[in-house]
């Protein structure tokens, strides 16, 4: 045996060991401390080409606890019920004051807070479920409350703080005494939060008439969000110490510290215009502020350690607030389309029988879907006190992307009704501000190209990660040893793979294990078909590209859209299991799963066409896939069928979107599209007489509703309840359909003055 193991050294792992010390791609301390933070969950088990579907299905079902539902059944009731998004945003470009008041009073800021410290302690679900709620109604206070509870001082606090820091802070926090921003991103570092140009020195300076051991920073930050409204200052910069003041190391790296902003030189309070919206967001500056070290957060100890505490701390962002942002674009997107496609009529009927429309209305569901059921699957990853970096990425990227589409299908349907701005329009301020949540937190482009796959192959994989170390190790013997057992473990890995694949290509799957039964079985077998098909392509990327990889950004794009299209599928598959296999849901499930393996399959077929090296990607198509690539996009059928369940009130209808909120005033636009909806399906058997009664010739064709009543009315075809149930549809019908227009002199030069619709 160790005749064996010594010539697979010799003529094997050696030379292998040798190649791999020359291609591993240099890591930055950055790049190090980001693949070291947060935890491999879901996503590994993707990556590594034999996901156990039973570790999926037994993974908690999210569910609120009796303090977080009471609290979204009536504080959360009451705040949506003060909203008014158009007053927001087109006339006081603000919150109201009574809304601020209630945020600060209600505890909507300390969501995250240990009740230890005065705060909700709410679990990430719920905090979704809130964000997610309130988006409906208006982004701008949906903003507005996310922001303290996911990347920011609380967090951070709480992770990192010392008990002197959490003891003063948090309690404020949790009050509402203190509003926090972080000043993170600025014109040089956005996505790339790692080549933050603001910089620190440790030095002596005054303090309270002390001559203390501090920092002098300066800094210049943009697109912080609650920053003209902040009372305390979370700061990102680089920190030196040229005098070894605290160490022997002079440049530091990193750090975060928080600062009040009535203190000396710190800037603060003009705002930018987010795409028109009324969320507090701008710049702050400051030019040789001295702060005592007792500010870091976390203390002198932490000094350095600010770029890890952030890429562990963004999984909320990414994984909560970001994600809930685009679930709500589903929910009310969903709820308003469906009833505007039944109410809004064409040619004699309802537009959303046209099948041009159905396609996009099934594009909504189906996504809306997937949506809510990758929500909920990532923040449970959150409450089971993961912090996976990749999963919440995906979440991100993905989530904003489709909501983009949900708005771009529903504007389409809605036509006119979307497009002139007004207290009637529910859909036009998301319409602006869906940008803003696929430009923050890492822009789309980056976390696709450089993110998903970049850190994912690294992080997710079973073997590379360990490889990379033992190459690394200064100890070359050692290193060599260690190499050696992990490349046997991961040789014969890939050799399973890829006989495994090869036999799923002849198969259609048939040997991969499922474990349900039933309409949904087939797909766990070909997902897991996908997932051995990238555990292969990773490891022949890496293998032949080494380094390069990482500037071949288009490949790992593509290979990073096979793994989130596995995990948005794995969402979706588990969601249907939690909820009880609900069978009216089927197209939906249907419609995500089949749009999920046909995108990986697009993904996969344009890795082949244009891997760098030619014959890696021949091979690889030949290997894996030698029958071809035949996933295809979701059937017309199952789009179609879509189309009329958002069409008809029921409990699937109040499934998908139970998230939207409907108020009961009057001049609610989602209520009155919902009341005109409900009113126009009670009256469906009425349509249909006279429908009939105008094929029979009994009714003219051509002649407007009050008269087709009257006519039918004394055929005896209707009776005077039907007449009268039929004009109170109608009217709301009417109602639902219009726009909002203005009187002339409210237009001056700059735009529409404060004032109300006409």
């Amino acid at each position: 045996m160790s005749t064996l193991i010594d010539l697979r050294k010799r003529y094997l792992s050696d030379p292998a060991f040798k190649m791999f010390k020359k291609v591993l791609p240099p890591l930055s301390d950055t790049e190090r401390e980001a693949m070291e933070a947060g935890s491999v969950w879901w996503d590994g088990q993707l990556f590594s080409g034999s996901p156990d579907w039973n570790t999926l299905l037994n993974y908690p079902k999210p569910k609120l606890s009796a303090q977080e539902q009471e609290f979204i059944d009536t504080k959360l009731e009451t705040l949506l019920g003060m909203l008014d998004d158009y007053q927001i945003v087109q006339e006081d470009r603000d919150l109201p004051p009574e809304v601020w008041e209630y945020l600060r009073k209600e505890k909507f800021f300390s969501l995250i807070i240990s009740r230890k410290y005065g705060g909700l302690d709410f679990s990430a679900h719920a905090n979704s479920t809130i964000v997610t709620r309130i988006a409906t109604r208006s982004l701008s206070t949906a903003v507005s409350v996310m922001v303290p509870n996911s990347l920011g001082p609380g967090e951070l606090l709480s992770h990192y703080g010392t008990e002197d820091q959490k003891d003063y802070w948090l309690p404020r926090l949790a009050n509402g005494d203190d509003i926090p921003c972080f000043a993170l991103t600025g014109p040089e570092a956005g996505s790339d939060a790692g080549s933050i140009p603001d910089q620190g020195t440790v030095c002596y300076g005054e303090y309270q008439g002390k001559e203390v051991l501090g920092i002098r920073v300066s800094w210049n930050k943009r697109y912080i969000t609650l920053a003209p409204v902040a009372t305390v200052l979370g700061l990102a910069f680089k920190l030196q110490d040229p005098d070894g003041l605290i160490g022997d190391k002079k440049d530091i790296g990193i750090t975060c510290a928080l600062i009040p902003v009535d203190h000396p030189g710190v800037e603060i309070g003009e705002r930018h215009d987010p795409l028109n919206l009324a969320f507090m967001n701008g710049p702050t500056r400051g030019q040789d502020v001295f702060i005592p070290m007792e500010w870091v957060i976390g203390g002198q100890d932490f000094v350095g350690r600010g770029w890890r505490m952030l890429v562990e701390c963004l999984s909320a962002g990414r994984g909560i607030s970001l994600p809930a942002l685009g679930t709500a674009v589903g929910h009310l997107a969903a709820r308003t389309t469906g009833a505007y496609s039944y109410v809004r009529k064409q040619f004699g009927m309802s537009i959303g029988n046209f099948e041009g429309v159905a396609q996009a209305m099934g594009r909504i569901g189906g996504f809306t879907y997937m949506l809510e059921a990758a929500r909920t699957l990532t923040t449970t990853s959150l409450d089971m006190k993961e912090k996976p970096g990749i999963v919440t990425a995906i979440a991100k990227y993905h989530m904003t992307e489709m909501a983009r589409t949900i708005l771009n299908d529903a504007m389409d349907v809605h036509a006119g009704r979307a497009i002139q701005l007004g207290p009637m329009n529910y859909l036009g301020h998301h319409y602006f501000g869906m940008p803003v949540a696929i430009t923050v937190e890492g822009a789309n482009i980056l976390t696709r190209n450089l993110m998903i796959f970049g850190q994912g192959a690294t992080r997710c994989h079973p073997f590379v990660l360990s490889e990379m170390e033992a190459a690394a190790n200064p100890d070359t013997e050692q290193g060599a040893k260690d190499f050696d057992s992990l490349l046997a473990k991961h040789i014969s890995f890939a050799v399973g793979n890829v006989a495994k694949s090869m036999l799923n290509a002849f198969s259609a799957s048939a040997f991969n294990r499922s474990p349900v039964s039933g309409e949904t079985a087939a797909y766990y077998r070909h997902l897991s078909r996908m997932s051995k098909a990238l555990a292969v392509s990773a490891d022949f990327a890496m293998l032949s590209l080494g380094g390069e990889l990482k500037r071949r950004e288009l490949v790992s794009a593509r290979l990073g859209d096979v793994l989130s299209h596995l995990y948005l599928a794995s969402a979706t598959l588990k969601r249907f299991e939690d909820e009880g296999r609900q069978q009216q849901d089927l197209p939906m499930v249907h419609y995500a799963v089949q749009h999920c393996l046909h995108k990986c399959g697009v993904a996969f077929n344009e890795v082949f066409d244009n891997f760098p090296r030619k014959g890696i990607g021949r091979l690889l198509r030949t290997m894996l896939f030698p029958l071809g690539i035949h996933y295809q996009a979701p059937k017309d059928k199952v789009t179609v069928d879509i189309a009329k369940l958002l069409m008809k009130p029921g409990s699937h209808r109040e499934r998908l979107t139970h998230l939207c909120y409907i108020g009961d005033k009057e001049s609610d636009p989602v209520g009155i599209m919902e009341r005109a909806f409900v009113a126009m399906h009670g009256v469906k058997d009425i349509e249909r007489k006279l429908a009939k009664a105008v094929k029979a010739g009994e009714i003219p064709r051509k002649v407007s509703l009050k008269e087709k009543l009257e006519i039918a009315l004394s055929a005896g075809i209707v009776t005077e309840a039907d007449v009268e149930k039929m004009h109170n549809a109608d009217q709301l019908r009417q109602k639902a359909i219009q726009v909002d227009h203005f009187a002339a002199d409210q237009f001056k030069a700059g735009g529409l003055q404060p004032g109300k619709a006409a």
